[in-house]
Order: structure tokens, then C-alpha cells, then sequence
């Protein structure tokens, strides 16, 4: 918890300021409202993902999407099964290839989809409620920006390029002991 100075003012702590405990915060935060508000979608967050791709069109194939979202093809396969099942989307032969399988909402989808975007505004409003306006605005492209490079970058390669960059003489750093033993 952060100290307080002779001012009243919050002074954080350590554990305040570090990345991973702050985005780990705001991201368990976030995750346990949504997952509540899309539990009525197949798949729950992961359908509710194809469900908004699906809407906006992008990207259309069914493996470039499983690729775009991060999640296997065959759970792709067994996800798109259950959506389509549920009325949500469809797949339709690609006129430009026929092998390939576009992934279209369908009326019911896009209500659905258009529903469960309000409300999940709204628990986006009570995330952010610390943020004016316009600290929101900036925050989340900011966020936007991180996404698209971390979603761009080889996690193999580019980790072992900061590990390299971070320890030049290639000596392993010593495990730290945790406080428990």
C-alpha cells in the first residue's frame, strides 16, 4: 500500500511502480468483470474475440484469424463449430479461394455483439474510473501501440535478444532465492 508523506500526499511503493504488478492489477481487474459478461457466449472471451473479428471483418480466414487471436486451429475449428451452432457466425467459401473459409457474423451475432460491447463499456468505465477523460483516451492508445509491437514481435527470438543485450558476456544470472526459502 503506498505511504503517505507529511503533505498527505500518496507516495508509491516499490511494488507500485513495477510493470508487471501494475498491469497484472489492472488486467485481473478487468478480466473477472468480462469474463462474467461474455460467460453467455461459446467460448466465453475467446468467442466473444472471434465474435468481434467477425463483425469488423478481419481478418476473414479461419486460420489467419486462429493466428491473429493466438489460439490453436483445431480449438479454432471446435470454437467456430459452437459460435456457429449458437447463431453467432458463419462460414462461408472465400470467392478468391475457394479452400479458405470466411468467417461472417451473422444478424444474431452482430446484436449480440452490439450488446455485449455496451456492457463491457461499461466495465471498461469502472476500470478506468481514476482516469479523466482524456487520460483514458491517452492511455488506451498508448496500450494500443504496446499491443501491436508485443503482438508483432517473435517471443523466442526477441527474448533472447534482451537477455543477450541485458547480460553481454552471456554468463547466466544467478536464480534469486524467494524470501520463503
Amino acid at each position: 500500500m503506498p505511504a503517505t508523506s507529511r503533505s498527505g500526499a500518496e507516495t508509491p511503493d516499490a511494488l507500485d511502480t513495477d510493470l508487471g504488478w501494475t498491469l497484472g492489477v489492472v488486467f485481473r481487474s478487468y478480466v473477472r468483470t468480462a469474463n462474467t459478461l461474455v460467460s453467455h457466449l461459446p467460448g466465453g472471451p475467446r468467442g466473444y474475440q472471434v465474435l468481434v473479428a467477425a463483425v469488423e471483418g478481419l481478418p476473414s480466414g479461419q486460420g489467419a484469424l486462429a493466428q491473429r487471436l493466438g489460439v490453436d486451429k483445431t480449438v479454432m475449428t471446435y470454437l467456430l463449430d459452437d459460435l456457429e451452432k449458437a447463431g453467432l457466425v458463419e462460414r462461408r467459401p472465400d470467392p478468391a479461394d475457394r479452400r479458405n473459409k470466411r468467417v461472417v457474423a451473422t444478424e444474431r451475432g452482430r446484436a449480440t455483439w452490439t450488446d455485449t460491447q455496451a456492457r463491457l463499456e461499461h466495465a471498461e468505465d469502472h476500470v478506468l474510473a481514476p482516469l479523466d477523460p482524456a487520460d483514458r483516451a491517452v492511455f488506451r492508445e498508448l496500450l494500443r501501440k504496446l499491443a501491436v509491437r508485443a503482438n508483432s514481435l517473435d517471443p523466442e527470438h526477441d527474448t533472447c535478444r534482451l537477455v543477450e543485450e541485458l547480460d553481454p558476456d552471456g554468463v547466466p544470472a544467478k536464480p534469486r532465492r524467494s524470501a520463503r526459502g
